[in-house]
């Protein structure tokens, strides 16, 4: 592949984001950040979604291989099945693009992959023989181990984790509000759940296929230690916003949000080599069956 494919497959996964009709101006911009981190300019990302949306078949003929068509419908099926199973709109989206895809093999086999994180998300495991920190810092640590595994589709197990964290944090508050009210509150904190899949599937592609712009994004701002923070951060607000009866406003758990951030990169040096270790003894399907556990 070559960056050209990695701006079409950027723009074939975040056209995946309104295909069920529901993405807010707010998400818009997150994605629009998000092709920023990954080093396309804004404004060449939507003239690709506008040629994508009066033809999605105009950008799957863009793709040079079928490596890189397989990772435009990996990174797609990421989006459609981020919030769980793929509505019905998403379902024909997908569809679509695979029609248009033509006959890449691994398809039915990425799908199912998809389906397995999907199902990871709706996990109710709280961990109930850990302390809270210990609870969180592990969670951190699963979660940045996702971003060494060689899969590339290891990183859509990251939200996964990270919504299962602040969902068993509510709960041992007292607080079971179910797994949307943990989307709610990631979203406060501005942590995108489409750009990071999409970020997260296109770190891994390029992690192992493409070098220049995605190789470089990946070796930068968007590495394992961003992710290990970025989870402990989460987990660390969760359990003051919870514990006080989520009384903090959005203001409060943004300051939050990056006080703990400056601390979980103190720490991160101090537990690298065990999430390196984690990451070597774990592979994708033991890590989305112990999600489901």
């Amino acid at each position: 592949m070559n960056e050209s494919d990695a701006r079409t497959i950027l723009a074939i996964a975040t056209l995946a984001t309104s295909s069920d009709g529901a993405r807010t101006p707010v998400e818009l911009e997150e994605l629009q950040a998000t092709a920023v981190r990954l080093g396309v300019d804004a404004a060449e990302l939507d003239t690709l979604l506008t040629a994508g949306r009066s033809n999605m078949a105009t950008l799957a003929s863009a793709l040079s291989s079928d490596e890189a068509r397989l990772a435009a419908y990996d990174a797609a099926a990421a989006v459609c099945h981020v919030n769980g199973p793929p509505t019905p709109q998403e379902s024909l989206f997908l569809a679509d693009l695979a029609r248009s895809l033509g006959a890449v093999p691994g398809l039915p086999q990425s799908e199912a992959t998809m389906q397995a994180a999907a199902a990871a998300a709706s996990s109710t495991d709280d961990r109930q023989g850990a302390d809270s920190e210990s609870f969180i810092l592990d969670q951190a640590m699963l979660a940045g181990a996702c971003d060494l595994l060689p899969n590339k589709l290891a990183s859509i197990a990251i939200l996964p984790i990270q919504l299962r964290m602040v969902y068993a944090i509510g709960k041992r508050h007292g607080q079971d509000f179910g797994m949307s009210h943990a989307k709610d509150l990631i979203a406060v904190l501005g942590i995108s759940a489409a750009g990071n899949v999409i970020e997260g599937v296109i770190r891994g592609v390029g992690r192992g296929l493409l070098g220049g712009l995605i190789g470089r994004a990946a070796g930068s701002a968007a590495g394992v230690a961003v992710t290990f923070a970025t989870t402990y951060a989460l987990g660390q607000v969760a359990e003051q916003y919870y514990e006080q009866g989520r009384s903090l406003s959005a203001a409060d758990l943004k300051a939050q949000f990056t006080k703990f951030s400056g601390e979980a990169q103190t720490i991160f040096p101090r537990v690298e080599a065990r999430v390196r270790n984690l990451a070597s003894t774990t592979d994708l399907n033991s890590l989305l069956g112990n999600l489901r556990a």
